[in-house]
Formats: C-alpha cells, structure tokens, sequence
C-alpha cells in the first residue's frame, strides 16, 4: 500500500464528478481503488476505521482531493446499502406471512363447502346467538405441516357444540327435567303427601323458611309457613299474649281451611315444636308426619320454660346474657315477653351462617310471648301419640338448645327416626339449607306403617 491517499477539499464538493488533477501517473485510479476496499469493511468494524481517516493537510503530489471529502462518501454508500439490505429482509418476512394467510385461507374454504347450509364442525363457545341459515364466524382450523409444502388439516372430532345454553336443541340431547342436574339424586316419588307447614321458634317469623320454601318448591311440594300472632307480619302486641291457645291461633286457622281428607308434613323449629304439638293434639286426622327441628318436644304435663331450665351451665351464662325481660304490666308482676340483645343474636343463633342472614335476623325478630312459654302442655297417646315424629338434631354448634338437651327430649319422649345436621348452629334454615332440604325429602319419602 504504497500510494497515499488524497481526499477531496469541501470547496470541491460539488464538483466531485469531474476529473481530479493527480500529479503523477495512476494515483487517481489507486486513492479510488482504496476506497471501495473500505466499502466492504463489515459494519462493526466502519465505526473504529472511518473516523480515524483524516486529511494529511497538503498532498505530496500536489493534487486538489482531499481525505475528508472522500470519507463522507463513503459512510453515505455504506448507509444506504446498511438501509437497502434491511428493506430487503422485511419484504422477505412480509412475503412469508402472506403465504401463510393464504394457505390458511384456503384450508378453511376447503373445509367448508359451497353453497351448503350445514355450518362448520367448529362453534362459538359464546352466547351470541346465530340463526341456523347462517353459519357463525370462522375460525382458522389447525393445520401440521410446512408452509411451503402441502397442508394438511387436523380432522373434525364430531363437531364441537357451543357450551352456552341457548343453542337450538339436537335431537340427540337428552331430556332434562327442572332441577335434574342440581339434585340428580333426589327424588319425591312415593311421598304420601305433597304439602308442608312450616312452623318457626320462638321471636321468629314465616321470613326465616325462604331458603326451605324455595328448596322445596323447586322439588314439587307445596309449602306454607305461618306466622304466629305477634310474629313475623302480624300486628298484634306480643306482651297481650296470655295463652298458647291464643299463640298458635293462625296455625289452627290453617288446619281448618284444609280439605277433610287432605294432609300434611308439619315442621317446627325451637318453640314451634311446642306449637305443632298443640295442633298435633287438635287434628291429627291432618297430620302424616311431624317432624322437630333442634325444637322443644315436650312430654304430657310439661312445659317450655322447664324444658329450656335443664341446659348445661356453658350455654345458660349465655342465655341469660341474650334474653331480656319485658314488664308491660310492670316489674311487681310476671314478665310479658322476652327480647333479645341484638349484639349477641350471631354468638347465639347464628354463629355458622351467613352474614346477610344475620342481618335479615336482627332486624326481623320480635319478642317471645312469655305466657305460652310457662304453660304445660297436655297431649294424649291417642291423638298426639298416633301422628309419626321425626327429630332433626343440630350438632355441636347450637347454643340455644345443645345437643345435650335435645337427646334428653329424644330419650324422654322417642320419636320414630332421628337425623343429624352437623356443622349447623341454631338455625339450619340458614346455615345447612342444603342438607335441611335433603332431610325433609327423604322424611317425606319414608313410607306408612301400613304399607311396610
């Protein structure tokens, strides 16, 4: 690399095209020659070389070209090639792409024929809706395969349908009764009767059954609850209750609406055992079955009051806590009625269910009427001993009647089947719905005497 090389001057810019004047023979030809050689230094190395090339001020053989002149063009050449090989390699990717949507394309149009109105073996797994006449919106069948080569799509597997509901029915689909697929496994066939009576505890009204009333509803049964005088809806003062006659008044209303061969399960829960087993007493012509639920089954010649006294030391502190005399008549007299202390309504009732019941409980109680509490009942074995009694017990959770109490009331006075609710409080109407309606059922199903 003997020849040195001569870079054009800035004033000379403009006439870069024209002849140089090279003293000396063939240099002209050599500084060009040397140029394209720095045209194919690769990229990383043009940023270290370039900017080292410089002009030499005056040239040894006198020529008007200067170095910087010729450096400058160099890195526009070499710009531009940088720029023209990337233009290249996009037009070479966006050329794939398009290949490869047109192959998909025409894979999807193979699988679909023309002019048919059977839609493609793929659907929508959403809830729009499209008619029959036109098929949904299309979706890319996978494929295997090179995309230059020949595709080859996936085969269908028996043409998926849509998971949402309101698909038009197949011939195929099976018939599916109301409520098959939530309690598959209940059924009500064989129940002698068809009609519950639901009797609520005491400071409770007929709002406290809605979950019971809708899960038997939705099983076929005809349900009616009662409210008690001066409970749930009814106007009447609970502290002008005098007896368990007056108490229990809607509940014989009811039983004197009924047809005369017509009958019905009665429930009670809490107080309302005490309740039913007046009513068992007067018609039980109209009784197929009582059934008590964590309820005061109280013996000939009882009372509730007495009942409620025989309960553990642990809950009676409790008891004591929550319940809250009232003294219409004044404090010389007997109380008139019993309140509640709202605080302590979830520790108590209601300490396994849910918040929103909770609260529709706190707002919803009344006052117990004192009077029929400390009344004894009087039952015979001829009309309350005839009506079959099952007993529903809730488990560890209840406070308000433990379980101690209620296997006392079991033993004293037997009923012909016992249940257990576990992880229930007071109140499974609210906390075990589920299982409440499940017990009922298959208490509905047990079959008469005579038939066994």
């Amino acid at each position: 690399m003997g020849n040195s090389l001569r870079c054009i001057s800035q004033d000379q810019e403009q006439n870069q095209k024209k002849p140089t004047v090279v003293s000396g023979g063939g240099e002209s030809s050599n500084s060009e020659k040397h140029v394209r050689r720095l045209s194919l230094i690769p990229s990383f190395r043009r940023r270290t070389l370039l900017p080292s090339l410089s002009c030499a001020g005056s040239s040894t053989s006198g020529s008007s070209t200067s170095k910087r002149g010729a450096g400058v063009k160099t890195k526009k050449k070499i710009r531009e090639r940088h720029h023209q090989e990337h233009h290249h390699h996009d037009n070479e990717k966006d050329s794939r792409i398009q290949e490869q949507t047109l192959a998909a394309t025409n894979v999807l149009f193979s699988q679909t024929p023309r002019n048919s109105n059977s839609a493609p073996p793929f659907r929508r797994s959403t809830s729009v809706v499209y008619p029959s006449s036109q098929p949904p919106p299309s979706a890319v069948a996978a494929v295997t395969g090179s995309v230059s080569g020949v595709l080859t799509p996936k085969k269908s597997t028996g043409g998926y349908v849509r998971s949402s509901s309101n698909r038009q029915r197949s011939s195929t689909d099976p018939v599916l009764k109301p409520n098959q697929l939530l309690d598959k496994e209940l059924k009500v066939e064989g129940a002698d009767t068809k009609r519950f009576v639901l009797v609520h505890g005491g400071g409770f009204g007929a709002w406290c059954w809605y979950k019971t009333i809708t899960l038997l509803e939705k099983h076929g049964f005809q349900v009616d609850a009662v409210d008690l005088t001066g409970s749930g809806v009814s106007s009447f003062d609970t502290n002008n209750i005098t007896s368990l006659a007056q108490y229990v008044k809607p509940l014989l209303h009811f039983f004197d609406t009924l047809k005369p061969t017509e009958k019905v399960i009665l429930v009670g829960h809490d107080f309302g055992g005490a309740c039913m087993s007046y009513a068992m007493e007067m018609y039980p012509s109209k009784i197929s079955k009582a059934v008590f639920i964590s309820a005061a089954m109280l013996a000939n010649g009882q009372n509730t009051l007495d009942l409620f006294n025989q309960q553990p030391e642990s809950s009676y502190d409790l008891m004591e806590q929550v319940h809250l005399f009232l003294y219409a008549n004044g404090k010389k007299n007997p109380p008139t009625a019993v309140d509640f202390d709202r605080s302590l309504l979830k520790d108590f009732f209601f300490n396994q269910s849910p918040p929103k019941d909770v609260a529709l409980a706190s707002v919803s109680m009344r006052p117990i009427p004192f009077a029929p509490v400390i009344e004894k009942l009087h039952v015979s074995e001829k009309n309350y001993g005839s009506i079959r009694r099952f007993y529903i017990k809730t488990m560890e959770d209840d406070y308000a009647v433990p379980v101690c109490l209620q296997e006392a009331m079991i033993k004293s006075n037997p009923p012909e089947q016992v249940f257990q609710l576990k992880g229930s409080d007071h109140a499974p109407f609210f906390s075990r719905p589920q299982s409440l309606n499940r017990i009922l059922v298959e208490i509905s199903q047990i079959p008469s005497k005579k038939s066994s």
